[in-house]
């Protein structure tokens, strides 16, 4: 038998560093100034929502186990789990998210979350943060980072008995890939859940998955404002995969897509699962998000 000098991609490649050249074609990520701007629209306090109790309910977190929630943000898992009698250290780089969950606990008269303003780059040592220092480690929709292989086993490292995590399945949580394959832009760049499952078990790490599905439905107080934001999102999404002759074409066909899809959105006015006031137009069908979560005991 003659033979042949196969390397089998899966065991050879550096899923890391492609992960990392990835990152670099995709959009910048979205810094602490954009999210502390963003907290200031958030009303009230997340809602409790299906994903959020998906989650817990994948976490099977023990009664008085102390928790390190990562990317907290205004605390849609932090706020439940205190409320659950844990001690939490909720950690996220914006202070505008952090102000929003402190003021919700505050509210509640809950005395064991602990804030703290940090990102997954920073010396988490000088914040108190120091290895199998809480019983589960946790990172919801938070790992936008550049060096996924880094930020895993750094999370890993805080828990003293298990980690979970959630990652888009698709291109991007803020890219609504079905208005992209509409309107003629392509979508190249995603799976993060794949590199991270893979970087994992690169690394002796027999990780568990399962999926979320997350429904998020727009509305807009105008169809001008549709037009808007979807725009930008499609720009956004785009700009580094499409010429502008390309991405010009699709946001005429944006428009027409538009034209069919919006409808009277019958909730007008009341609040959506964040607080915020519903606009009068919504979109026929909601965009379905999927979010792989990943647990792994340590």
């Amino acid at each position: 038998m003659e033979h042949t000098n196969f390397v089998p991609v899966l065991t050879a490649a550096d899923w890391n560093a492609e992960y990392q050249n990835m990152q670099l074609a995709r959009r910048k990520t979205d810094d602490a100034a954009y999210w502390d701007k963003r907290a200031q629209t958030f009303t009230t306090k997340d809602a409790p929502s299906a994903y959020v109790e998906a989650f817990l309910e994948r976490a099977h977190i023990q009664p008085g186990e102390s928790i390190f929630d990562m990317g907290c943000g205004t605390g849609a898992l932090a706020l439940p789990l205190a409320r659950a009698g844990h001690e939490v250290l909720a950690a996220d780089f914006s202070q505008g998210m952090l102000n929003q969950m402190i003021a919700q606990a505050h509210n509640e008269h809950l005395s064991s979350i602990t804030p703290v303003c940090m990102s997954w780059e920073d010396n988490w040592h000088t914040h108190g943060v120091n290895k199998k220092a809480y019983d589960v480690a946790l990172a919801s929709r938070s790992l936008a980072v550049t060096d996924l292989r880094q930020a895993l086993l750094k999370l890993s490292s805080v828990a003293r008995r298990r980690v979970c995590i959630t990652l888009a399945t698709g291109s991007s949580p803020r890219t609504d890939e079905r208005i992209l394959r509409e309107i003629g832009l392509p979508t190249l760049f995603g799976k993060d859940y794949q590199y991270a499952f893979n970087i994992l078990a690169n690394e002796g790490i027999k990780a568990e998955i399962s999926y979320i599905e997350s429904t998020r439905a727009y509305t807009f107080n105008t169809p001008d404002e549709a037009l808007e934001h979807f725009s930008a999102m499609a720009v956004d999404a785009s700009k580094t995969i499409a010429s502008e002759r390309e991405i010009d074409r699709a946001l005429i066909n944006l428009a027409d897509w538009l034209e069919a899809e919006l409808v009277l959105n019958e909730t007008a006015g009341l609040p959506d699962e964040k607080g915020v006031q519903q606009g009068a137009w919504r979109l026929r069908k909601p965009r379905q998000v999927t979010w792989a979560f990943m647990s792994w005991d340590v």
